[in-house]
């Protein structure tokens, strides 16, 4: 069993490797919990098959295969998850219809500590931001699961073809070969580009503040302003979608009226500027309750996408969000 030894340097080891499996995992799957699961899940099979592990390979790549092997058996049992805007046509914000579907549909939103290890090399971190943004994560649900698997260690990790070869039992010509069909497959998805959340630029962190500033007055003319022409506003667990200022506009004005009077709470999700956003209570108590988990996609110093993402008693505490404000509350 090479120079692990004992059950505690087992312990340490795999607590090294904790969030890069997570990150690993949550390309795969596009979820924020089963990812956590997949990597308990790991560490389980690590433990079952520990006096197995004769050193051959490292410690990460043995960790890694079993990962793979894990997300791969999920995957196999038919899990995918989606964006509304890969499920339907946008709507007109007068003809809008609300219709929700089951939250296993949905690409979730992940904290930045739990998938984005910390490295002193800006090149790496903003690889590792792009790799985790909404619209990245989503165009890899395309992907058959091998491709997958193959594309995020190829592209994303760096790992060199025989690595990858040895970790699924393959070849390095069946390696290379899925990653031409991966990078093809790609090529023909409309990524739309998206500006990391950290470190923001001047330019960034203004956008930000006049966003805050126009959503909490609600003043929705100056907020559009903030929005790129073709801007998105999507709701899960809700499959609704709407594009462009007039629509986003007049549905914030009419079926969305109850966010007046919000407040947000900055956070960053998938590498991007997000908030918590909190509504006045609608008993006309004192007090704010959540909401949304807002993503934001910037690109070229205007907002392209608003990310919505409702179901907050599973998305506030993963974020550390308070249960509610009070009036006093002050932004940290």
């Amino acid at each position: 069993m090479s120079d692990l030894a004992t059950s505690t340097e087992l312990d340490t080891a795999m607590d090294l490797y904790r969030v890069e499996l997570t990150g690993y995992c949550y390309r795969m799957l596009g979820s924020s919990f089963d990812a956590e699961d997949a990597v308990q899940d790991t560490y389980v099979r690590a433990w079952r098959s520990f006096e197995k592990f004769e050193g051959r390979s490292s410690l990460r790549s043995w960790l890694y295969r079993i990962a793979t092997n894990v997300c791969l058996d999920l995957l196999n049992a038919g899990k995918k998850r989606a964006r509304p805007m890969d499920l339907s046509a946008p709507q007109h914000q007068a003809s809008a219809v609300l219709n929700e579907r089951p939250e296993v549909t949905w690409l979730e939103p992940v904290p930045d500590g739990r998938v984005l290890p910390q490295t002193a090399d800006p090149a790496e971190m903003a690889l590792a931001r792009e790799s985790v943004r909404l619209a990245f994560v989503a165009a890899l649900q395309h992907l058959p699961p091998k491709q997958r698997a193959v594309l995020i260690l190829r592209e994303v990790l760096a790992w060199k073809a025989d690595e990858v070869a040895t970790l699924l039992d393959t070849t390095v010509a069946s390696v290379n070969s899925a990653l031409q069909r991966a990078r093809a497959t790609l090529a023909g998805i409309r990524i739309r580009e998206s500006e990391a959340a950290d470190p923001l630029d001047a330019d960034q962190a203004k956008l930000l503040e006049q966003y805050l500033s126009a959503f909490e007055a609600y003043d929705i003319s100056r907020l559009t302003t903030l929005l790129h022409e073709d801007a998105v506003l999507s709701m899960p667990p809700f499959d609704l979608w709407l594009q462009g200022h007039e629509d986003i506009a007049a549905w914030h004005l009419n079926q969305g009226i109850g966010c007046k009077g919000s407040r947000l709470i900055p956070t960053t999700a998938n590498g991007m500027p997000a908030f918590g956003q909190y509504r006045p209570r609608e008993d006309g108590a004192p007090g704010h309750l959540p909401w949304a988990l807002q993503v934001l996609e910037v690109s070229d110093g205007r907002i392209t996408g608003l990310n919505a993402f409702l179901d907050t008693a599973r998305w506030f505490p993963l974020f550390g969000l308070p249960e509610q404000l009070d009036e006093a509350y002050e932004v940290q």
